[in-house]
């Protein structure tokens, strides 16, 4: 593993959200440039990219219509390829969003797909063999074109899932992961990956990883499929990260993928923690974390103990964090957040606690998932300092509050999210222990929530960490006492009178060195 995602902190951009430097009202990669010194200034030191290569944007561009060209409104392959100069010199890396699943339906291979006449694409997507046949368990398109058969898609109708095969075929349509077809796609899409490390981005972050290789029940496919692709960057780009969106950490390390994101859907129980009607995180201390914590400690005996599973504050496909916490609240729980094993992602905006602005028309497909793609909000100038547009122009509108959080202000400010969030980046990097690679191990479940990160040798830190985000003071052993690294919230942790517990405060959090 490349040895700067040992204490990597990543930080994610939505490229037409976070700044407009043309003012045309749509962010751009000149933009992210202006802006690369407050990242850099949070403590992250690396960042990921959502999609920003051409696209007719009816998915935000997880519909890519060329993988090779950057979307006009965001700039060139030129200035891409500057902002990957511009993040380096700051020694800083960015990993670039590949969306290998599936194109739009404007990709010249499948316009070249379509034809009736058998061409190189005909199989670079999932085509079934009649126009009456829609494949079992899929989407469909079909209808549109001269060539018989319907198209399978992945998620929206606009969306054809791209051919790497059936890890069990059981029509005469599915093709065996390595027949010709599946494997010219493969090749097709490491074309695409040397194309843009070649211009200098650090790797990437692949969307929806697991997910490639159809009718593969226990996923053993997909990670041969990737073993695949690890094989190939370790023979022509050895220090190529690749970070998963796969959400089953024992399987997507297996495939070679350095980390895996953990996603806000299916059995991790992330959204108990910070998006549900009672979070774990909410001073009412209704939630809970017992489930997160037994599934995460499954996964985390999974990866052997490597732990390499990257927790993100939120992302551009759910809600806000402080649709559900308040900053103070938020504050806890970033300490945990930035106190756990595996790279953390910030989403752009959290650090300032943005809110999710209600009530927006859906935005290139966003639907729910529009109110947390507003603009960054950087100072209190028109538009929060995010474009010169005309407000009407731009790309979704900005949180109206008057009491709206902004980046500047959470500077001026004391005891701002914001400042929080610095303070424990600066932790994590003073203290191997809370790296990526330090051990980690649950001492409780419930409230307060705590647990040891320790670094991986005998003689090597201990460190506690104990978060009590309700109202209630607790007692914990007193074996937990110790020098406080950091704290946070309504009181310090402390022995009783007769030294025989340790209390700890409510709405606090604590990283103690044992």
């Amino acid at each position: 593993m490349p040895k700067w995602l040992d204490n990597a902190v990543f930080y994610e951009i939505y490229p037409q959200s976070f700044m407009d430097s043309n003012g045309d009202g749509i962010g751009d990669i000149r933009g992210i440039v202006q802006r690369l010194d407050h990242v850099r200034s949070l403590g992250c030191n690396a960042i990921w990219l959502n999609p920003c290569f051409d696209s007719p944007f009816l998915d935000a561009g997880y519909d890519v219509s060329d993988y090779k060209r950057v979307a006009e409104r965001y700039g060139s392959v030129e200035e891409l390829a500057y902002l990957f100069e511009e993040v380096h010199r700051r020694d800083m890396h960015i990993l670039l969003d590949l969306v290998p699943g599936h194109t739009s339906m404007e990709h010249e291979w499948f316009l070249k797909s379509c034809s009736a006449e058998r061409n190189e694409y005909s199989d670079r997507y999932i085509w079934t063999d009649s126009i009456w046949e829609s494949p079992e368990g899929m989407g469909c398109v079909r209808g549109f074109f001269e060539r018989d058969g319907s198209c399978a898609v992945n998620f929206f109708t606009h969306q054809p899932a791209l051919n790497y095969g059936f890890a069990h075929p059981e029509r005469p349509w599915q093709m065996k992961p390595d027949a010709p077809a599946p494997l010219a796609t493969r090749e097709a899409i490491k074309d695409v990956m040397r194309f843009w490390l070649d211009k200098g981005c650090d790797g990437f972050r692949v969307d929806m990883a697991g997910s490639l290789v159809k009718n593969d029940p226990d996923g053993s496919a997909n990670i041969a499929f990737w073993q695949d692709f690890r094989a190939f960057l370790d023979r022509e780009y050895p220090d190529a990260v690749l970070i998963s969106e796969w959400g089953e950490p024992d399987k997507s390390l297996a495939g070679g993928f350095h980390m895996d994101f953990l996603l806000h859907f299916g059995p991790s129980h992330y959204n108990d923690l910070f998006r549900c009607e009672e979070p774990f995180f909410s001073r009412r201390g209704k939630g809970t974390a017992e489930a997160f914590v037994r599934t995460y400690t499954e996964n985390y005996a999974g990866t052997g103990g490597s732990g390499l599973i990257c927790i993100p504050s939120g992302n551009h496909d759910m809600d806000r964090m402080r649709r559900f916490l308040d900053p103070e609240e938020m504050k806890l729980a970033f300490t945990f957040l930035l106190t756990m094993p595996g790279a953390p992602f910030i989403y752009y905006g959290d650090e300032l606690g943005m809110r999710y602005v209600e009530g927006l028309t859906s935005k290139e497909g966003g639907y729910g998932r529009t109110g947390s793609r507003t603009p960054m909000q950087w100072d209190d100038s028109p538009n929060a300092g995010f474009s010169t547009a005309a407000p009407e122009k731009l790309y979704l509108p900005i949180d109206p509050s008057p009491d709206r959080p902004t980046a500047e202000n959470q500077l001026l400010s004391r005891d701002t999210l914001m400042r929080e969030v610095k303070r424990l980046t600066a932790l994590r990097s003073e203290h191997k222990a809370l790296q990526s690679r330090g051990k980690v191990k649950f001492v409780t479940s419930g409230y307060p929530l705590v647990y040891l990160r320790t670094e991986d040798r005998e003689d090597g830190e201990r460190i506690a960490v104990m978060i009590n985000p309700s109202e209630r003071t607790y007692s914990l052993p007193k074996q937990l006492n110790g020098s406080v690294l950091y704290s946070v919230g309504k009181g310090v942790p402390h022995l009783t009178h007769d030294e025989q517990k340790l209390v700890m405060p409510p709405e606090s959090a604590a990283v103690i060195l044992l």
